[in-house]
């Protein structure tokens, strides 16, 4: 029960279901007024630590370099015959430093709170990249065309550097750390003894950046408390999905035993339609697995269930994938989308553009960009009713540019702005039906599509699955493409998507 592979995920899922608790568990349970008044407490973005870490890298592997080649360039000049080989020996010594303080531990949170315990480690790591420079220069036989004194000054100015910015940004640390800014915030699933033991021993991990934001359990006041370890009981599982939907929560950890697998199963089928991490404790389990099968809040072991998708570093690089290519999509259809403009309103009356609300992360509602193709009186915001063949609401424009996908390209904007991104499950209406039933009651589970934020174009479009949704096994279909999409995510996997999109509309068979 140490990991479940993404194929099997799937199996989490029951069969499709219409019944009231499989409602409840996508998010439509009610909050009491204290779990809505916690929540709204955490509505505020977090600072990752793993992100403050990445830039930190970045920074003082940019100090460093920069003091050595502003004292190169005064001391030396750019004219010196061995320019390339100073460049060339400041960057290697640049990358080499921050790669020795990671394996020096250098920029884990305790480190980065309480310097001055880790400076004295900080400074042998750059004596040793000195070192390292020096037998390079001895070996190669170069060591006698540099300067002795700008080596000698750049070994102090940037121990002067980094001594000070990691004070001054432990400094800043301590500041955000109290006032929540930098935090991993989570939820405990379970109550009773378990859960108390596994609070107890976080609140004694020295660096913990964990925020316990209350508790969740299905059980009675009699057997799980109201109050365990100091922390209020706010609801059932089915809340705790509502109430991460309006909280900022990372994590969710689950105190049950390991042993109780049928119980963290069902818990588990609720619970992975949310954009967090997903853990099990083990720090009261009998049962050993290998270390590499654990990760640890400190010296608390937990099981990864799952994992956050698209998080981190890969977000930030996600998300300046959509800047670069939605500023080159508006550049390249500005013509299209102007003539289409002029098209729409010389063929009949109304606004160009229709605004629809859909879902987005994390079951937001989200408002997207569409160029109008339904007379204004009949249009259907709500997209109750699925557009068919031969509709009597499409304009004749409409049809052209919903057959051609034309409609979607304000839909750029979207990404360029953030609401989309320009790669993932693609966004369906609020009220979005197949035989007056919503989607959510078609598709048990449905709302794990929007564990990414939602896309322009998808997995599940290039693959043929565009178009009217007017069977329940299209839409899960879609669904089990979406899934399939988050679960393996990339760089390449959306540029792949972006370059095939516009080969796959030449397909029209199913665009009304």
């Amino acid at each position: 029960m140490n990991h479940i592979d993404p194929a099997d995920r799937f199996s989490l899922r029951a069969v499709p279901s219409t019944d009231a608790g499989s409602r409840a568990a996508e998010g439509t349970a009610q909050l009491s007024k204290i779990a809505r008044q916690v929540a709204a407490q955490y509505c505020r973005d977090t600072m990752s630590p793993v992100m403050l870490g990445g830039v930190l890298r970045i920074v003082e592997a940019g100090l460093i370099f920069f003091s050595g080649m502003a004292l190169f360039l005064v001391y030396v000049g750019i004219d010196t015959h061995l320019y390339w080989e100073y460049s060339l020996a400041i960057a290697g010594s640049s990358l080499l430093a921050v790669v020795g303080f990671e394996v020096a531990d250098s920029y884990q949170i305790g480190a980065l709170i309480h310097p001055a315990r880790h400076l004295r480690r900080m400074a042998l790591v750059w004596t040793a990249v000195f070192a390292a420079l020096a037998m390079a220069g001895f070996l190669l036989k170069m060591s006698e065309g540099f300067s002795r004194a700008v080596f000698g000054m750049w070994f102090i100015a940037g121990l002067v550097l980094l001594v000070g910015g990691r004070l001054m940004m432990a400094r800043m640390i301590r500041k955000w750390t109290r006032n929540g800014r930098i935090e991993r915030r989570a939820l405990i699933v379970g109550g009773g003894k378990a859960a108390e033991s596994l609070i107890r021993s976080l609140e004694l991990q020295p660096y913990n950046d964990i925020r316990i934001c209350g508790i969740f359990d299905d059980r009675d006041d009699r057997r799980s408390p109201r109050v365990v370890a100091g922390y209020p009981k706010l609801g059932n599982i089915s809340e705790l999905i509502e109430f991460a939907r309006i909280a900022r929560i990372d994590m969710l950890i689950v105190a049950l035993p390991i042993t109780a697998e049928k119980r963290v199963l069902s818990l588990l089928k609720k619970l992975w339609v949310l954009p967090v991490d997903i853990r099990l404790s083990a720090h009261s389990s009998q049962l050993q697995f290998r270390p590499r099968s654990y990760s640890f809040i400190g010296s608390v072991p937990m099981l990864d269930i799952f994992d956050k998708p698209i998080n981190d570093w890969d977000s930030v690089a996600k998300r300046a994938f959509d800047i670069i290519f939605s500023l080159i999509g508006i550049a390249l259809f500005s013509p299209i989308m102007l003539a289409t403009a002029i098209a729409i309103k010389l063929d009949s009356r109304g606004p160009v553009l229709f605004k629809q609300k859909r879902h987005g992360f994390n079951n937001e509602v989200i408002e997207v960009y569409k160029f109008r193709s339904m007379y204004t009186d009949q249009s259907d915001p709500t997209a109750k009713k699925t557009v068919t063949k031969n509709d009597p609401r499409v304009t004749r424009v409409g049809r052209f540019i919903r057959k051609t996908s034309i409609d979607e390209l304000p839909q750029f904007f979207n990404a360029l702005f953030g609401s989309l991104s320009l790669v993932g499950p693609r966004p369906h209406a609020v009220a979005a039906q197949s035989h007056n039933l919503l989607y959510t009651e078609v598709v048990d589970g449905y709302f794990a599509r929007h564990r990414v934020k939602p896309g322009v174009t998808g997995w599940a479009q290039i693959n043929g699955l565009r178009g009217e949704l007017n069977t329940d096994e299209k839409i899960r279909m879609r669904t089990e493409y979406d899934l399939f999409y988050i679960e393996n995510w990339s760089l390449w996997l959306d540029l792949k998507i972006l370059l095939l999109t516009p080969i796959r509309l030449l397909n029209t068979e199913n665009a009304y």
